[in-house]
């Protein structure tokens, strides 16, 4: 047949659904959970510290083996391997060994044949502890030198001398609190054992390779004997890219020993005593500046809550170095940073990866500097921006990577304008001036995010691309799906490369037996590597295929066009099913891998210096809030969002994704409050407790657009990553309030005002703000 290729084909670029918006709307996709159970499956439970650090001088697991329906326990001494489940370093234990470090860490498993059954059990537990010394804030760790690792510094120029010669400077202490990732599906594993001591274990994590590893080492037996699936996660947010290992490796022990298929999932409860959370940040900070507002020289000491062992608390606090600049040009810096040990839960990925904690405190410091000066904080950040290839090195970041792609003059302007952004802040002061009780805010907020893992060789993906001789394609790839698109995004890529409708493309579970060796999916680096990986391995099916057409069709192989299902050479064009057909007659091969791995990335994690990124995501926000200062409650009344997503490859997963960053960001700069008590004890380990943003918190009027830009980086159809960058958004929120809260005031006082700023932490702020 023929068919006239007239308009130019494409399937990137284009807002498709999500591949299983179906599925999840009508409860039909399938999660760990909802696996169809085995026969003879159990369930497993954990019983959990009631200290935070002691000895554990005896533990009486009687009553629990003798409570209805409990099959077995099991404790850190039948490991046959190694009971270690650090990412990094091997200083976390899956089960405790002798001493315990926070209160909620698992202490053993018990395995009955319910799941209610089991966890009853785990709370008949007898255990006797000898309390030792607890330390439970980053502060008090500091003071001791208690850390998980060793401090780390970067310095450029002289920050000492530039703060000397400064005309004004300021300096403070402020912080941040953490988050829970609060994951809309809790951590849970099934473990099912097979033939030759092998074991299949299908676990709701981010990171199938890391969880292959920890199962491997834990049963000492090697890692082709286990295979990790995952098809979907009900969220993610970095809470599975390292944590869920503890669920994998205690759900592979029960079944190993008994031989018998057992599930352990978390009660969200639980969950939230037993996982790390987003890190803490403490900072004490000095700022030299010009009477314009350029900073001079800045000197900046970071504590990180770690919790009680490493995890990833190095590469999240060397991130926060990284992005301690945000969109600024700091010509003399001194930043050090402290992961300091506590005994709380093991702090760990989370969304932004130390990005965000680190950039909102020179956002904060502009905050300042602004109110000190009289001016508006936006005419101070547009001061204080990367220049560009002006010859003056203001596009060199302090780690020593040249910026190259610097549009946030041209993304602010445009927002500055399209948001009304001076007219605002005109009418919201003479809002303010009649009004003594309600006050509105008005802030915008500019982030630059880097790219990439730190780590250099995890930026690296693997993918697996079969052709079907009825045209359909199936896709397999190292990334895993958590509700952010990725499988959309990389079935487009391969759709597009093959010219076939994204209909005949599927994605399947990502699994260890067929991509091996893969990177976490974190780092925003999910489509940006995976697609890479699997427009490769389509793009050497396509290369068969083209050769093929033209020499069955007649044509120039190079000239060959592949287009809505048809392929087209020498004038004439037949569906790509039927080429497929004759190709595999002719034995060409219908199938192939690809392999990608992110050019140009190098760090010297001594000196702190490097190109650590393959490029940088921009985005900009301006925040309209109104609060009460009698009651300290709040309201976000219009948000103004626009991101940089490069030659986006669906503008509609990549604004849901900027809008579902905004508000979980506002979460943590808001409502989300950790609080443990003075024994150590996570009191917020519930939606009761821990308050999430509602729809009801969402603004009414929330203007989301992507800016038209095309990466200068040779990323996945020169797109950019949605994943991590949009949570710096919010920041705008926080200084909107803010700047709410210093309108009591006239302006001429700095509100005393940390993250989260609850309605509590307002109320406390406007009545220090009147004194």
């Amino acid at each position: 047949m023929s068919k006239q290729n007239a308009t130019p084909w494409a399937e990137v670029g284009k807002s498709h659904p999500h591949e299983s918006a179906v599925l999840h709307v009508s409860g039909s996709a399938n999660y760990t959970d909802d696996i169809p159970e085995t026969q003879g499956t159990l369930h497993a439970a954990l019983g959990l510290s009631a200290q935070a650090h002691a000895l554990v001088r005896n533990m009486d697991l009687d009553a629990v083996r003798q409570a209805q329906g409990v099959i077995a326990v099991f404790t850190a001494r039948d490991f046959p391997g190694s009971n270690q489940c650090g990412p990094i370093i091997k200083d976390d234990p899956i089960l405790a060994d002798g001493v315990v470090e926070y209160v909620g860490q698992p202490l053993f498993a018990v395995v009955a044949r319910s799941h209610e059954l089991a966890r009853r059990a785990a709370r008949l537990a007898k255990v006797e502890y000898e309390p030792l010394p607890a330390v439970l804030h980053p502060r008090a760790a500091h003071e001791q030198q208690s850390y998980v690792l060793p401090p780390m510094s970067l310095a450029r120029g002289n920050a000492q001398q530039a703060l000397t010669d400064a005309p004004h400077r300021i300096s403070g202490e402020w912080q941040v609190g953490g988050q829970e990732q609060f994951y809309l599906e809790g951590q849970i594993a099934y473990a099912i054992p097979k033939e030759a001591q092998g074991m299949y274990v299908a676990c709701s994590t981010q990171h199938p390779s890391e969880m292959q590893h920890v199962v491997a080492h834990a049963l000492a037996i090697p890692s082709h004997s286990v295979q990790v699936e995952c098809r979907r996660m009900g969220g993610g947010f970095g809470g599975k890219e390292s944590q869920s290992a503890l669920w994998a490796g205690v759900a592979a022990l029960c079944a190993f020993k008994l031989q018998r298929p057992v599930k352990l999932r978390a009660d969200r409860d639980d969950d939230m005593l037993v996982t790390g959370k987003r890190h803490e940040f403490h900072y004490d900070y000095e700022v030299g500046y010009n009477a314009e507002g350029q900073i001079l020289g800045v000197k900046v000491q970071m504590l990180s809550r770690a919790g009680f062992s490493a995890d990833l608390s190095g590469p999240v606090a060397t991130r926060a170095v990284c992005h301690l600049d945000n969109a600024y040009f700091l010509s003399d810096v001194d930043i050090r940073a402290m992961c300091c040990k506590t005994n709380t839960q093991s702090n760990t990925a989370f969304r932004g990866f130390g990005g965000p904690q680190g950039a909102i405190l020179i956002e904060h410091i502009i905050d300042d500097i602004a109110r000190h000066l009289g001016k508006d904080a936006l005419d101070v950040r547009l001061l204080n921006f990367y220049g560009r290839n002006d010859g003056e090195g203001r596009n060199i970041t302090h780690y020593g990577q040249k910026v190259v792609d610097n549009v946030i003059h041209e993304l602010v302007a445009e927002l500055e304008q399209s948001s009304d952004y001076r007219a605002r802040r005109a009418a919201i002061a003479k809002y303010n001036a009649t009004s003594p009780v309600l006050k509105k805010g008005l802030a915008l907020t500019p982030h630059k995010f880097g790219i990439a893992f730190n780590v250099t060789h995890l930026n690296q993906a693997g993918a697996l691309v079969h052709v079907y001789l009825d045209g359909s394609v199936l896709v397999n790839h190292g990334g895993t799906e958590m509700g952010q698109g990725l499988n959309t995004k990389v079935a487009q890529v391969v759709a597009h490369e093959l010219g076939v409708p994204l209909s005949a493309v599927k994605v399947t579970a990502t699994d260890t037996t067929k991509v091996a060796n893969t990177s976490a999916t974190a780092a925003s680096t999910g489509t940006d590597l995976n697609g890479k990986a699997a427009q490769a391995a389509a793009h050497q099916i396509r290369e068969r295929l083209a050769t093929f057409a033209a020499a069955t069709l007649g044509g120039i192989a190079s000239e060959v066009s592949f287009f809505d299902g048809h392929i087209s050479s020498g004038g004439d064009t037949v569906l790509f099913a039927e080429l497929v057909q004759k190709a595999y007659l002719a034995r060409v091969q219908l199938w192939s891998d690809g392999f990608y791995a992110t050019p140009d990335l190098h760090w010297d994690g001594k000196s702190m210096t490097g190109n650590p990124f393959s490029y940088y995501a921009y985005g900009a926000a301006v925040s309209e809030v109104v609060i009460d200062t009698l009651t300290g409650e709040w309201k976000l009344l219009r948000a103004d969002v626009l991101y940089d997503a490069g030659n986006s490859l669906n503008p509609a997963i990549d604004k849901g994704q900027v809008e579902g960053a905004f508000i979980q960001g506002m979460g943590w700069l808001t409502t989300e409050e950790l609080v443990w008590n003075a024994n150590g004890k996570l009191t917020t380990h519930a939606p009761s407790t821990y308050k999430i943003p509602a729809i009801s918190d969402c603004p009414e009027d929330f203007r989301v657009s992507l800016f038209k830009n095309i990466n200068v980086a040779d990323s996945i159809h020169r797109s950019k990553a949605v994943g991590e960058p949009p949570l710096l958004l919010p920041f705008s929120v926080f200084f909107a309030i803010r700047d709410a809260i210093a309108s009591v005031a006239d302006h001429q006082r700095h509100p005393l005002l940390s993250a989260p700023a609850t309605s509590e932490a307002i109320l406390r702020a406007v009545n220090a703000i009147r004194d």
